[in-house]
């Protein structure tokens, strides 16, 4: 296998300290990968900064406008939570970017796979407004990337942030084109994500939702991936797989309470990735999204990029959660009548 990653050394500019989303999450994340020797089995991609023209197929003009000149002031707050610096904007710029280009590396079949280890973060950025971190949404327009320039009809968006991507279900919330699913817990931040979300119009049907309560963990999450997600990809025939990764629903992650290990992480990419190879080719990017406790974030990706290479071996420090799993048999059965799976 040819696994290509992303990562720029801007991507530590765009930075707050005592923010839980700040440069540290990458430090620690290179940090380790270099230890291991990951970097040098891997094909490097210099990211290049994203164009206002496609930037402009998820954001509106007056929002780029917005970030751009706030950076330019010095920073400031789109939201209380949501922060920029004077090189946010290049750096978000530079995300955005980055994930495109390893999504053409991995269409154009230069490389097998890819992850894209960018921040700032992206699936919670409206088309107008930013917000939960995140200033462009990454995945959305390597999505429209490839559907305007690479001529695909349909992509799966597969999203396991422990938070719901509200921005990158609002992109396409009426459209076909995109079947988004999403793991996250519920109720939580940002408040979106029910199970009756399930797309408008044309697009109905192809949001799937999967609202989650705390202390679910390695078993429920590799059972909603085999019995419900996989039927879902196998009717919807994607030609290419973009993978939100966020790894927040770890047990002992500081802002989530939901019960995934390390090694159910791995467990899920080597499920997406047999997907992939099943149904588009192989054909298949992860992009960085949430996760704030710094060993579980490093070695998730470093087992992610293991597990795109087919390596067997999985690292897990941290081990299994120390706390009893919550049950989801009645919300299978509930998703699978509801999308017609049954």
């Amino acid at each position: 296998m040819t696994t290509a990653y992303v990562y720029d050394p801007i991507y530590l500019e765009h930075d707050m300290p005592g923010h839980p989303e700040n440069k540290r999450r990458l430090e620690r994340t290179m940090s380790l990968l270099e230890e291991q020797g990951m970097l040098e089995r891997l094909i490097a991609l210099k990211p290049s900064p994203i164009s206002v023209e496609r930037l402009l197929r998820n954001h509106s003009q007056r929002y780029i406008d917005q970030v751009h000149q706030m950076s330019e002031r010095g920073g400031g707050h789109l939201d209380p939570d949501t922060y920029t610096n004077s090189r946010s904007y290049d750096a978000a710029l530079v995300a955005a970017g980055g994930l495109v280009d390893a999504v053409e590396a991995v269409l154009d079949g230069r490389v097998d796979n890819a992850f894209a280890m960018v921040r700032p973060p992206g699936h919670h950025a409206m088309t107008s407004r930013g917000m939960g971190f995140c200033l462009f949404n990454n995945v959305a327009v390597a999505a429209r990337y490839a559907l305007e320039e690479k001529g695909l009809e349909r992509i799966l968006i597969v999203d396991f942030d422990v938070h719901h991507g509200n921005g990158t279900q609002d992109s396409f919330y009426e459209e076909s084109s995109v079947l988004y699913f999403s793991t996250h817990q519920y109720p939580y931040y940002p408040g979106t994500g029910h199970w009756q979300e399930i797309g408008k119009g044309e697009g109905q049907g192809y949001t799937a939702n999967v609202p989650l309560p705390g202390g679910v963990g390695d078993e429920g999450f590799q059972r909603i991936f085999d019995e419900f997600l996989y039927p879902l990809t196998e009717r919807y025939q994607p030609q290419l797989i973009l993978v939100s990764a966020g790894y927040d629903s770890h047990w002992d992650d500081p802002l989530a309470m939901m019960g995934l290990s390390i090694t159910g992480y791995a467990h899920l990419a080597r499920t997406l990735k047999a997907m992939a190879d099943d149904f588009c080719g192989g054909k298949i990017a992860f992009t960085l999204e949430g996760g704030y406790h710094l060993e579980v974030l490093s070695h998730s990706i470093l087992n992610a990029l293991k597990v795109l290479l087919d390596d067997e071996d999985i690292v897990d420090p941290l081990g299994p959660s120390p706390r009893p799993e919550r049950p989801i048999d009645d919300l299978l059965i509930q998703l699978k009548g509801l999308h017609r799976l049954v």
